[in-house]
């Protein structure tokens, strides 16, 4: 299996298992956006520490950092805060296996944004796939309880959560690969773990002014919060840094593509642990999105 493929499957894996704390954090003392910021937080100081000791062990100098790191690398942080934030309160509006396939459009978006961004192309059977999962997202965007299916069923505010969600990971993903391609390093661990400790760092200072200045309070239950927050961020870095990795060695519509894969993760999760239902119109929509994935793996 090519290596792209394992680190993103990882990734997935890592995600999924973060999104339950999260999960649990924001339906206990934490909004959604402390729920955000325990991610960063605890995540952060571990990618400084994480990078440095590997380009001593490696024997790695540091690069020449361009002002496009710089700027790719703030659009991408800025874009994945408010896009966890999206989702951790999208967590409050439908089941935990359905919100996490919402931001799966991303995998859609990511298509244009590559193209726009940083001129990456899809060939035409992987656009095919793609396609195919957005079949699976628009059966997965009709609330369970409507019996009938009608496009205005879309125009709910869990579809809108989302939608956004899926384009601001789209943009997060595509940033990151710019930011990490922009690095004069052979290595693309340390190209990717480079980019995650600026990242993290940037992200935790801004979620920290702004809770300081909106929400003062939930800094504090942060804190508080810190004996399930600190899985939160170790998963953040283990999941991050797989992302990071595989956005550097693929395209990320392919990467985004291919982490649909925590569908399944998170389809069980939902039954499992949390023992919520899932209705058989879910199924087949993950189900559908699956297809997409191993088509994508085949092709690629």
């Amino acid at each position: 299996m090519t290596l792209w493929i394992s680190i993103t499957v990882a990734a997935a894996f890592f995600q999924t298992l973060r999104f339950m704390l999260q999960r649990q954090l924001s339906l206990g003392t934490l909004s959604a956006s402390g729920a955000t910021l325990a991610r960063f937080l605890y995540s952060a100081p571990l990618a400084a520490v994480g990078i440095t000791l590997y380009l001593v062990a490696s024997e790695q100098a540091l690069p020449a950092v361009p002002l496009s790191f710089w700027l790719f690398a703030a659009a991408g942080g800025v874009a994945q805060i408010l896009a966890t934030v999206a989702v951790v309160m999208l967590f409050k509006a439908r089941n935990f296996a359905v919100g996490v396939t919402f931001q799966k459009t991303a995998v859609m978006q990511a298509v244009l944004t590559g193209w726009l961004l940083l001129g990456d192309t899809v060939s035409v059977w992987g656009f095919v796939a793609i396609a195919l999962g957005l079949v699976g997202v628009l059966l997965l965007s009709v609330p369970p309880e409507l019996a009938r299916f009608g496009w205005r069923d879309l125009m709910n505010r869990a579809a809108g959560l989302g939608l956004g969600a899926g384009f601001l990971f789209s943009i997060s993903g595509v940033s990151y690969r710019g930011a990490s391609l922009s690095l004069a390093l052979d290595d693309p661990f340390a190209r990717a773990g480079l980019t995650l400790a600026a990242v993290t760092a940037m992200q935790t200072l801004a979620m920290v002014f702004w809770l300081r200045w909106r929400d003062p309070g939930q800094v504090r239950a942060v804190w508080e919060a810190r004996r399930v927050a600190v899985w939160v961020g170790l998963l953040s870095m283990a999941g991050s840094f797989c992302w990071f990795t595989a956005f550097t060695l693929q395209n990320a519509a392919y990467v985004n593509a291919v982490g649909q894969i925590e569908l399944v993760f998170s389809g069980l999760a939902s039954v499992l642990i949390f023992r919520e239902a899932v209705t058989r119109r879910e199924w087949v929509g993950m189900g559908i999105l699956m297809a997409s994935i191993l088509t994508l793996v085949l092709l690629i």
